[in-house]
């Protein structure tokens, strides 16, 4: 056994002596879910950042509206964050460690341009949120295949919450009274 290997099998005993919590789920299905939640919680911080960054510098004649949409959004996201994060720790997993490890983890692109219209930022942020919605049932199959009911149950108030964020986005960003374009 190389030192490497040494060294990952006694970090993993530390962290299940000292952060094990008892649950009757499997061994694999708490590092499953608790890996999922994770890359959701990654998305979740990063899609809050990215809501707010749009929040701070929306602009033109439906400002106060889009603005004041933004900020009801990101409070939603964010109030996701604790939830997620104690849930892995809840099942004896662990969860997210910095910033670095949030990057690493999301798929939510950054946008760092000076300047976005407010229609292509509410379009990006329908289209986060609409990925954040397959990645949420894509973690909820996990909590299905795992027996993890109660993580289940709250992906699905949260995948109900992104898909309203989504179709308030796409109502927002129609061109005319009933298009979908």
């Amino acid at each position: 056994m190389s030192n490497k290997t040494k060294a990952l099998a006694a970090g993993e005993a530390h962290v299940h002596t000292y952060l094990g919590t008892p649950t009757d789920l499997k061994k694999d299905a708490v590092e499953t879910i608790s890996a999922g939640l994770r890359t959701v919680l990654a998305d979740v911080f990063a899609l809050y950042i990215k809501t707010k960054n749009f929040h701070w510098h929306m602009s033109g004649r439906h400002f106060r509206d889009f603005h004041v949409l933004l900020d009801e959004q990101s409070d939603q996201i964010f109030a996701m964050t604790d939830p997620l994060a104690e849930r892995a720790r809840k099942l004896g997993g662990t969860t997210l460690h910095s910033i670095g490890e949030i990057s690493r983890l999301t798929k939510v692109a950054d946008n760092d341009a000076l300047y976005v219209t407010p229609e292509d930022m509410l379009a990006e942020l329908r289209e986060d949120n609409l990925a954040l919605t397959g990645r949420l049932r894509a973690v909820h199959a996990i909590c299905d295949d795992g027996g993890d009911v109660a993580t289940a149950s709250l992906l699905e108030v949260w995948i109900d919450e992104t898909e309203r964020r989504t179709w308030f986005l796409f109502e927002s960003t129609r061109p005319a009274f009933g298009g979908n374009d």
